[in-house]
């Protein structure tokens, strides 16, 4: 009942923490499935991961730019905290959607490379959940 009455930055914090759990568990299942040697279970993964990681992505974007934008919704902390999401996370942003849409496509192997790499960027991925989750996410929650 009290979910009623939250704050919309507030549904959107906990809409994202729970995406972001996700993406842990599909990331894990990603990799748990190329340990394994079974190639159709990871690329099976990897389209949730890839789908749902798009759409996260995108929804901050709109949201964060929404609340930018609305007066109503920030003030000048949470708007230091997005600008701050927008600089630290541009390069990241970019080499992960490169990196996914390029194993995404059936034609690419799934090598020791794609394992290597993903390993790597999952390990960013971690950092910089916790990075948002304690400062932008914070920060909305509390406006």
């Amino acid at each position: 009942m009290f979910s009623l009455f939250e704050s919309k930055n507030k549904k959107l914090v906990k809409k994202w923490k729970k995406e972001h759990e996700q993406l842990v568990v599909l990331a894990n299942n990603v990799l748990g499935s190329y340990v394994k040697g079974n190639e159709s279970e990871t690329r099976r993964q990897l389209k949730k991961f890839v789908d749902l990681a798009v759409d996260h992505l995108g929804d901050e974007d709109v949201e964060l730019y929404r609340i930018l934008h609305d007066p109503l919704r920030k003030d000048e902390g949470t708007e230091k905290h997005i600008e701050q999401y927008y600089k630290t996370f541009k390069d990241t942003k970019s080499t992960l959607m490169r990196f996914l849409s390029k194993y995404v496509r059936p034609e690419t192997p799934l090598d020791d490379q794609f394992f290597e790499t993903f390993e790597q960027i999952v390990q960013v991925l971690r950092d910089r959940i916790d990075f948002e989750e304690h400062n932008l996410y914070f920060r909305l929650s509390l406006s």
